[in-house]
């Protein structure tokens, strides 16, 4: 294949990415602006695939799929068409050996099978856009009149085959998000682009040419799979990794874009198309929650457009009845075309234009701050961005949200970015939309905005459903910003209704949707459960082989049946009802059932994280221990921040002996637990265990302020007493000043237990605490508070008690026969002896045998035999 066959096929390539990347000036034909339109046809297939394309850059993209091409790709044979599901299953894969035939078996040669690829691409990326407009970006005034994404010639009503579409999508793991016509163009998109880059891998180890755009494209269809689903599917995050690390290594790279396109490419067009696939990474990482990937693929965005961004303070006002300016957050911009740092905001208020446009009063409170004059800043206003450097201000917007904790601040620190976008005077569509709904959540948190945000809300909603602008300029940067779809767009608008007690207006939304479980929730808000029961029995007459309906219908009544109904007609594929089904099973004691379950369930889609903590608790009430470790592993490896996992974790590697990872995951683990005295006492004993007698200190303090310094652990504080007077003894690799410093915050804790608690256990504690200070009175002083604390009428019935009792009193003894000796004076050793004496006579008679009665009429000999050695000094000196 020659240089100019090449260059004439990847200029195809380049029409289709120009699609997403950029949107054409509206008084001109797309033609006229692609370096490779006016180019001469080379071979029969280059008018049809210049006829396709021409069809996609308009955004016809029915008319696309009703192309002569497409007739060429699938045939003309009418296919025998029955409303089953076996029947769509059957047509489909005969469609894929049709191309497959089309493409690798009918070319004459390596050009034609080129070009057979092309159209087979095309047409993928026809019915991806279809599907696109939509449920995505609009409008949506003919999205319900073609089910099929190839021409028949005589319609039918085909239900079955929707279904079979909703089972191909539902087969990774989850519920749709609500309700979605025409998937059968993103069932059929796929199925096209994975045959496609199925049959290049087979043929292009031995030919010249390669589609390197497919594995982007097979990326973008993937992540519209995703975002019809309810929840994030494991199958479809590894596909997308494989893909798009393809894509990136083919397109995230200048050198390789400028090679790979040569000359067709425009001024600024290679930044702009590194740019999006990695807003375009940034997007697949950001919906997954992989925070560090999404902050890397956006630095890497930046770059490639040479913008940087930062934040910087402004006086300004907020309403119009502010009178002193306050400080206001302003972002600042430094793009390639750019002299330096650009302040992105206006000096006049948005009283009038912006609000206007939504249909509006002029507002109370400023859209955007009306910044003070400086003459510092004069002239650095009210740039321009690309709109790729508007998408990625976006997008860090959209990171702040998702890498910060979810209060009043949060939303603060995401307004310079999005007033930036609204003082931009030419935006695109899918662009304004994002920026819109941002505003929109931030001003529902203040309530001085709340209602101008569901006015917003309603205005956005409608503007998607209206013709203007038309489908091709709305296409561009749709891939690379994280737009909900329009189902779940109204689904949020819907929610917005409930939460301002438009629960009427709601149900009307969520009936349309299909939002059974959202539908069930007002019901019963409305205290008509009743009515939720009735609507999805009536459904169910008209559709027996939903299983969502089967599973909301269990959720409202509470009965098993309707989940082993669910699996029952999704052959056992319901990853909802499996769910519901293990809850029920663990809350009536079945716990070996319920982990059969959860595993169940999450083998076919393992990103839940709720699942593999229920998991979790399943495998320990079956008592599988290694089971239970690695279900709770796996949830916070998706949920970093699930504290009662973290806890989990550590508790199991308590039972398991292994103390360093149990004092690792206890750290993670109080994060987000701090409140809780039974984590930080379990913290305490594992942080003893690793030797590090800080933190066991710390999570005493914590305990002690929590429970009001009821809850005291003698056997912990004996053991921290314990290693420091080994310390103080026999020096152990600990530097002196260390145990110094630890016995001093042991003191202080000792002493703050017996300001409010007075027991027998914590005065020994501080009377060995200062023995070690060696402080001997208040030693002694501590020693005789705890024997009176044993003494009483039970102690001489008590014989373990009165042993407690003998061991305090020797100790006691041996310490005041010690201050005896320093100090010369003799009233202790009168006390000792006195105290000795009395107990003896009154262990005579209840333990007369005892070896502890033994060990006091010894004592009281050696505290005679001082007082005898004292007075002989005396007499001597005398």
């Amino acid at each position: 294949m020659t240089d100019g066959e090449i260059q004439i096929l990847r200029g195809y390539e380049l029409r289709l990415l120009r699609c997403t990347v950029s949107s054409l000036p509206s008084d001109s034909p797309p033609e006229s602006h692609l370096l490779d339109g006016s180019e001469p046809e080379t071979h029969p297939h280059d008018s049809l695939i210049n006829s396709l394309l021409s069809l996609i850059e308009s955004g016809d993209y029915l008319g696309a799929l009703d192309s002569e091409a497409t007739r060429l790709i699938l045939g003309d044979a009418e296919l025998d068409l029955v409303d089953s599901v076996d029947s769509a299953e059957r047509v489909y894969s005969e469609l894929l050996v049709k191309v497959e035939t089309f493409v690798a078996n009918d070319s004459l040669d390596e050009i034609d099978k080129a070009r057979r690829a092309v159209m087979v691409m095309c047409l993928a990326i026809a019915a991806a856009f279809w599907f696109t407009r939509c449920h995505l970006t609009g409008p949506t005034d003919r999205s319900t009149k073609c089910s099929l994404p190839f021409k028949v010639s005589e319609s039918k009503e085909l239900a079955e085959w929707e279904n079979w579409a909703k089972i191909q999508l539902m087969s990774a793991g989850s519920d749709l998000l609500g309700k979605f016509s025409n998937l059968q163009h993103l069932v059929f998109a796929r199925m096209l682009l994975l045959k496609l880059k199925d049959l290049l891998f087979e043929t292009t180890a031995t030919e010249t040419f390669e589609l390197r755009s497919v594995s982007w494209w097979i990326v973008r269809v993937l992540l519209i799979h995703q975002r019809v689903l309810h929840e994030r599917s494991s199958s479809l995050f590894d596909m997308l990794q494989v893909y798009m690390a393809e894509a990136l290594g083919h397109f995230g790279d200048l050198e390789k874009v400028e090679s790979y396109w040569d000359e067709k490419l425009t001024e600024g067009e290679v930044s702009s198309i590194m740019s999006t696939i990695h807003l375009e990474a940034f997007v697949l990482q950001y919906i997954y929650g992989r925070i560090d990937p999404c902050r890397l693929q956006l630095e890497s965005a930046k770059a490639a457009s040479k913008l940087e961004l930062s934040v910087t303070g402004a006086f300004g006002f907020r309403t119009i009845h502010q009178v002193e300016p306050k400080a206001q957050m302003v972002l600042i911009a430094n793009t390639s075309s750019s002299n330096g740092d650009v302040r992105l905001a206006s000096e006049k208020a948005d009283v009038g234009s912006y609000y206007e446009a939504w249909g509006g009063e002029a507002p109370e409170v400023y859209m955007t701050p009306k910044l003070v004059n400086d003459e510092s800043e004069a002239g650095k206003d009210s740039v321009t961005l690309k709109p790729v450097e508007q998408a990625m201000v976006m997008a860090q917007c959209l990171l702040i949200e998702k890498a910060s904790r979810n209060d009043e601040m949060q939303r603060w620190d995401m307004a310079p970015y999005i007033e930036a976008i609204d003082s931009q005077k030419s935006t695109y569509f899918t662009l304004r939309c994002l920026c819109d709904l941002l505003r929109v959540r931030w001003e529902l948190t203040r309530s001085r905005t709340k209602g101008r945000a569901l006015e917003m809300m309603d205005k956005l909603v409608e503007s998607i459903n209206n013709s203007e602008p038309e489908a091709s300029k709305r296409i561009p940067l749709c891939f690379a910003l994280h737009l909900p779809t329009i189902p779940a767009l109204r689904k949020e608008y819907g929610e917005l209704l409930v939460s301002c007690g438009l629960v009427g207006e709601a149900i009307t939304i969520f009936e349309s949707l299909e939002l059974w479980d959202n539908l069930i929730h007002c019901y019963c808000f409305l205290g008509k459960k009743s009515a939720a029961v009735d609507l999805i029995n009536a459904q169910l007459l008209e559709r027996p082989n939903d299983p969502r309906l089967w599973c909301s219908l269990g959720d409202v009544t509470m009965n098993d049946s309707c989940y082993e109904k669910a699996l029952e007609v999704s052959n056992d594929k319901s990853v909802r009802a499996k769910r519901a089904l293990a809850r029920s099973a663990y809350n009536r004691g079945d716990f070996e059932k319920s982990q059969m379950l959860w595993e169940a369930a999450m083998a076919v889609n393992s990103l839940y994280p709720d699942g593999w903590f229920a998991l979790g608790a399943a495998a320990l009430k079956a008592r599988d221990v290694q089971k239970a470790l690695d279900a709770f592993t796996f949830a916070v490896q998706l949920d970093p921040d699930n504290g009662e996992a973290w806890n989990n974790i550590a508790c199991l590697h308590m039972i398991k002996k292994k103390s360093k990872e149990s004092f690792v995951a206890f750290k993670e683990a109080l994060k987000f637990k701090r409140d809780s005295w039974q984590m930080w006492e379990n913290f305490s004993h594992v942080a003893m265990d690793v030797g590090n007698i800080d933190q066991t200190f710390e999570a005493i303090q914590q305990i002690l302020r929590m429970s009001k310094n009821k809850r005291i652990d003698i056997t912990l504080l004996d053991r921290i007493l314990t290693e420091l007077e080994n310390r103080s003894s026999a020096p152990c690799g600990v530097s002196p000043a260390d145990t110094q410093r630890h016995l001093e915050l042991l003191g202080k804790i000792i002493q703050q237990i017996v300001r409010t608690e007075s027991t027998s256990e914590i005065w020994g504690l501080y009377a060995r605490w200062s023995r070690t200070k060696g402080d001997l009175m208040v030693c002694s002083e501590a020693l005789l508070k705890q024997v009176r604390s044993y003494q009483g009428s039970e102690m001489w019935k008590d014989k373990e008690r009165f042993k407690l009792f003998s061991r305090a009193s020797l100790e006691l003894c041996r310490v005041y026969m010690e201050i005896s000796v320093s100090t010369g004076s003799k009233q202790e050793l009168f006390s000792a002896e006195m105290h000795l004496k009395n107990t003896i006579k009154q262990a005579t008679a209840s333990f007369s045998e005892s070896e502890e009665l033994k060990e006091l009429e010894r004592c009281l000999e050696e505290v005679r035999d001082v007082m005898q050695k004292s007075e002989e000094t005396t007499v001597t000196k005398t």
